[in-house]
């Protein structure tokens, strides 16, 4: 009788340990929490967070696979840490909501570092630089940011390029009208069939668009803002931060992500250890 109890109480104390275990890796902000790394290491994939409707970072291809450079390189980090990746399309005007409730590990994607952003997360060091510039048609008469003076401009809600505009008080007064769209892809849409005079957004995302899809559109020479992506973690997951930094420094010392930014760019446009 005494080995049934001592059984029952040995299974109930299992129970009890593994409860506790995963408890402490899905507690809210605010409360105690275990390493980081154990608990992904425990749940066995990475939950990254992005828009997937931005090219060529991450995006759906012809198949509604979702792919891209970020892609790329988080699948190559998820592959070195043992765990899977899994690509969580999030509204991104939400997305430090969703990484704070941890419905998601990391935002990549993208993702502008700024001093607001650095002190509510935390970051990798800079992977990409990126500049936040305005898009135009080629058959309209805007050569300088000052031309879209009284213009009807796009600008992807909650991105940074809205930030950008903002911190050009000036600038964002001469303009006739400021539309939120939830994509960028739609904003371009809107600006070639004519119903917006241009479109504030990433440089990079822009120039690949244009490249690829033979829309008759144009970025203007003069940028709004000069910036650089990386990778934002919960504020207390510093480890698991520190250690992504160091598998991507470990990527690009191998070639790999040289091989990935050529994939997609044609050319190394990485600045990870420079």
């Amino acid at each position: 009788m005494k080995r049934i109890v001592s059984k029952l109480f040995g299974a109930t104390l299992a129970l009890v340990l593994a409860s506790s275990m995963f408890t402490s890796c899905t507690k809210k902000e605010g409360t105690a929490s275990s390493d980081p790394l154990s608990c992904l290491s425990q749940k066995g994939k990475l939950i990254l967070g992005l828009d997937d409707s931005f090219p060529p970072l991450g995006f759906r291809d012809e198949n509604n696979e979702i792919v891209g450079y970020d892609i790329d390189l988080a699948k190559e980090v998820a592959k070195r840490l043992g765990v899977e990746l899994v690509c969580q399309p999030i509204d991104w005007s939400a997305k430090e909501q969703e990484l704070a409730t941890k419905k998601i590990d990391c935002i990549w994607n993208g993702f502008t570092m700024t001093p607001e952003r650095k002190e509510a997360m935390a970051f990798t060091k800079p992977y990409l630089d990126n500049a936040q510039v305005a898009v135009v048609r080629t058959d309209g008469k805007t050569p300088f940011l000052t031309a879209l003076a009284g213009k009807t401009v796009g600008i992807q809600a909650g991105s940074s390029a809205q930030d950008a505009v903002d911190a050009m008080p000036e600038f964002k007064e001469s303009l006739g009208q400021i539309v939120e769209l939830k994509e960028n892809i739609t904003a371009l849409n809107d600006l070639t069939l004519g119903n917006l005079d241009a479109v504030i957004m990433d440089q990079v995302v822009a120039g690949y668009n244009i490249a690829t899809s033979g829309k008759p559109l144009k970025i203007l020479s003069e940028p709004l803002a000069h910036e650089e992506y990386g990778v934002a973690f919960r504020k207390q997951d510093t480890a698991l931060r520190d250690k992504v930094q160091a598998i991507l420094e470990e990527m690009q010392k191998d070639g790999t992500v040289t091989a990935i930014s050529t994939k997609w760019f044609g050319t190394d446009l990485s600045v990870i250890g420079k």
